[in-house]
């Protein structure tokens, strides 16, 4: 049966993929990806051959690795972070039930969301949630009711996708839309460019945080009522001091 791998490469580190996604890009004949993703792997995995498709192509990307692993070659399909958060293991899964005769593996890795938070000290040790705030696949009603709900839980949310061009102000919206559950002076913080050459980290409050300016390769964290700034680092308490 032919073989495809849909791994996650983790935030772009060589260091920060995982032994297993290693092995499975060794194995390959072929890896296929969004462009900036090849990009950051190409170096490490000297004479693959590397396939790549634009933004918004991803089921292009996902017939190519199917139509490259029925000429009988291994392929693997890489996804930035853990493939299965955000990532294209669900698509493949979709395109795949046209080809029956293809087997996917689905190896994990590094999402900005852990990534990130190993960065800023440990904001995740509570409940917490991710939300992208993108709305080129979701509609924005539906992301601001996400929003207030995981405000009004008191999670400790984990924003992906926070700014682009054409949303500069998305930021600021989700950050007025959790204020109305969350206290102004809540621990927040952000990542740019995890485990990548620029790589920046801030802790602030959720009213700073409002008035921050993120791009798409920033991950965003705001803590629940119990998250502490201690000494510079951003940590929700689980609780065990109290057992």
């Amino acid at each position: 049966m032919s073989k495809i791998y849909v791994v996650g490469i983790g935030p772009g580190a060589y260091d920060q993929m995982t032994g297993r996604a290693i092995r499975a890009l060794n194995e390959s004949d072929v890896i296929i990806g969004y462009t900036v993703y090849v990009d950051l792997v190409k170096e490490y995995f000297a004479g693959k051959e590397f396939m790549t498709t634009p933004m918004k192509k991803e089921v292009d990307r996902c017939v190519l690795a199917f139509e490259e692993a029925k000429k009988g070659r291994t392929v693997s399909m890489i996804c930035s972070g853990d493939a299965g958060v955000y990532g294209m293991a669900g698509l493949m899964y979709e395109v795949g039930e046209n080809y029956p005769d293809v087997e996917l593996t689905i190896i994990p890795g590094v999402t900005a969301a852990t990534g990130g938070a190993a960065v800023l000290g440990a904001p995740l040790i509570h409940d917490f949630c991710l939300i992208s705030l993108s709305d080129l696949l979701t509609p924005w009603e539906k992301i601001e009711a996400r929003l207030l709900a995981a405000a009004q839980a008191d999670f400790v949310v984990c924003l992906y996708n926070p700014s682009s061009r054409k949303r500069k102000d998305y930021l600021q919206k989700a950050c007025d839309l959790m204020m109305k559950y969350k206290s102004p002076d809540t621990v927040c913080g952000t990542v740019a460019q995890i485990a990548r050459d620029g790589e920046t980290a801030q802790v602030m409050t959720l009213k700073e945080l409002r008035d921050t300016e993120v791009d798409m390769f920033t991950t965003v964290f705001v803590g629940n009522s119990q998250t502490k700034n201690i000494g510079g680092r951003m940590v929700t308490p689980r609780g065990y001091k109290n057992v």
